[in-house]
């Protein structure tokens, strides 16, 4: 969702000695129009407290003066205003969608945000290859081709795609693969591919099985299926039973995707269905992805907000937030009315070019639709109550082993992974009372001539001097830092002492450490407890605070190894082409296109080079001298 276009004006002057809350707010209020907008509510330090929108601009700043009819959220926030900030727009409805789009910028502290905000993946059928492969896809969609979704996780993509490959055998191996093969892979023998790279099928035939793939995933699969069965009728009255048999198993194997629907929109192509459920101060927001009439999965959201703010506001702030980098489909079905579902409409229209409709249904198909997703989201929630207050429990108990003055909100848990000193990585991870915070953890390459390799020590020193240091900064900056309230270290004595020296060194002195070391002969359940001017000890091994202390270590080692290996095969697979100077990814692909292999390109004379497309003569030049030595 692009930024509309706007007027701002000139910015105002900073809040004068004392002047907080309402006092500041007012000062602003004459230089404020009376035409549509957002407005930011800033703290002392310039950080932005809360965004809205607004119809006019004066009107809806100056409400935030009258106190007694704010609730104690907004109250709070109008207590630590010092300026205000303004940006002017030509409508509300580009008001409402540069509202969302600041919201997921800025995280301002007093707006319901949608925290857990991952593109979805899609089914890409690419158009950039004569034989179009079938592939998953996330990102940016940069590559010409169809793209179908979204989908709401990527085990549903995989699911689809295996299902699909049964029935449309189209090849998803890459293009630099493709063009190496000499002979048919797997994937043809188990018969999920129709080998184009070998020539097992023709340009057109294979051209029919893709557009076949792309009817059925906008939805038209009976029209596939009476096509089939007449041609597999054809071919079995032409006694060509091998094509009729491979019909008749395509034709079984679409059904198959097809009866797998145990939830479907029966009059309904494209929509999105989303519903609420409130319950002990949180809301768990479920929504489902209906997409040419199958349903695509669906998603649990969580939103963070303040306990006193309603429902229906809580699906306004999540539906301009969601939509705001996506493509909303033309009907969104709620399980709740919104206050202002005009403006949102004409809002979203607008991002997507095309009109969008908000709709509560109250009977009806559509109405058991969102009341099985409203079922979803209860479910979902009772749940995250149940992991919730186990984990309570457990931090509680944490605090109780280490001495801890309270259960911690924010333990943080660091192991190194590397073979022999090479590849070595350090990796963080972040766990609260919610459990894992995944998007807390934190990757470090370890750099630096001076450590040894193999140096463990010297590793662990290195990751937390950058991981403190860049806390340090951020405090020192006015920024809130996310401090933690326990570091666990995956070490004994010997790690434990060098992150002990290291908080020294950084004048810390006021975060708890503790070291979990595998017990004798490293069985697990033994595990023994290091903390500064303490003896060595262990817990009962069916102690639930032991196990739940194992799952944090062994998920650290597992984000470590996943690091490692992941640079260690990016170390493996690279190509000679990526040291040449100008050799891009786009020039990369030409030339593996063209001669099959990295190998093949350095033992191309300079004739063969120039052959390429997008390989000027100057360009084939500094390749031939590279693999030449000139």
């Amino acid at each position: 969702m692009s930024e509309p276009d706007s007027i701002p004006p000139s910015p105002p002057s900073p809040a004068a000695p004392g002047e907080i809350g309402a006092a500041a707010i007012l000062r602003h209020l004459p230089t404020l129009p009376f035409g549509p907008g957002v407005y930011r509510m800033l703290d002392s330090r310039g950080e932005v407290l809360y965004v809205g929108k607004a119809r006019s601009l004066r009107k809806r700043v100056a409400s935030y003066t009258k106190t007694n009819g704010l609730t104690i959220r907004i109250l709070r926030m109008v207590r630590q205003v010092a300026s205000v900030e303004i940006t002017t727009t030509h409508t509300e409805a580009e008001a409402l969608l540069l509202e969302a789009n600041l919201i997921k910028k800025l995280q301002p502290p007093f707006n319901v945000l949608l925290k857990d905000d991952k593109s979805f993946p899609y089914i890409l059928v690419a158009r950039d290859h004569p034989y179009p492969s079938i592939n998953k896809h996330r990102g940016a969609r940069d590559i010409p081709g169809e793209y179908f979704g979204p989908f709401a996780s990527t085990g549903a993509v995989h699911v689809t795609l295996n299902a699909l490959s049964r029935a449309f055998p189209l090849r998803s191996c890459t293009d630099s693969e493709f063009a190496s093969r000499t002979r048919p892979c797997l994937q043809y023998q188990i018969k999920r591919c129709s080998a184009p790279c070998v020539n097992r099928i023709s340009e057109a035939d294979y051209a029919r099985i893709v557009d076949e793939a792309c009817q059925f995933l906008r939805g038209r699969n009976h029209k596939i299926l009476d096509a089939w069965r007449d041609r597999m009728q054809a071919a079995s009255e032409a006694l060509d039973f091998e094509t009729a048999a491979e019909l008749r198993d395509r034709i079984r194997a679409l059904a198959h995707i097809t009866q797998k629907q145990d939830v479907s929109l029966s009059d309904i192509e494209d929509a999105d269905v989303i519903a609420v459920h409130a319950e002990a101060g949180l809301v768990c927001i479920q929504i489902f992805f209906f997409r040419a009439g199958q349903n695509f999965g669906n998603r649990a959201y969580f939103p963070a907000h303040a306990r006193d703010v309603e429902i229906d506001e809580v699906i306004d702030a999540f539906i301009g937030q969601f939509y705001a980098q996506r493509d909303p489909p033309r009907l969104i079905l709620l399980s709740h009315p919104v206050g202002n579902a005009q403006l949102i409409e004409e809002a979203l229209s607008k991002h997507a070019g095309r009109k969008v409709e908000l709709h509560c249904p109250q009977r009806g198909t559509k109405r058991d639709l969102v009341e099985h997703a409203v079922t979803n989201a209860r479910d979902a929630l009772r749940r995250r109550l149940a992991e919730t207050s186990s984990q309570q429990q457990l931090l509680a108990g944490v605090a109780e082993l280490f001495g801890l003055e309270a259960p911690p909100n924010r333990i943080e848990v660091y192991d190194n992974s590397h073979i022999m000193g090479r590849h070595a990585v350090g990796a963080m991870i972040v766990a609260g009372p919610e459990g894992l915070r995944k998007n807390a953890y934190r990757k470090f390459n370890i750099r630096g001539e001076e450590i040894e390799p193999g140096d463990d020590y010297a590793m662990m020193k290195q990751v937390l001097s950058r991981r403190f240091q860049r806390l340090l900064k951020e405090d020192a900056e006015g920024h809130d830092a996310d401090w933690p309230d326990l570091l666990l270290i995956d070490g004994g004595r010997g790690q434990l002492n060098a992150t002990l020296q290291v908080m020294q060194e950084l004048g810390i002195d006021d975060v708890p450490v503790v070291g979990i070391a595998k017990g004798p002969d490293r069985n697990a359940g033994r595990e023994q407890f290091f903390l500064p001017g303490r003896e060595p000890f262990m817990l009962e091994p069916r102690h639930p605070v032991l196990f739940f202390l194992q799952r944090l270590r062994d998920e650290a080692h597992r984000f470590a190894i996943g690091t490692h290996r992941a640079k260690r095969s990016k170390d493996q697979i690279r190509s000679p082409l990526d040291e040449i100077p100008g050799i891009g990814a786009v020039r990369k692909k030409a030339l593996l296109l063209h001669f099959g292999s990295a190998k093949a390109v350095s033992r191309a004379g300079l004739a063969d080079l120039e052959a390429v497309p997008g390989v000027s003569k100057a360009v084939a030049k500094r390749i031939y001298d590279y693999f030449h030595g000139g």
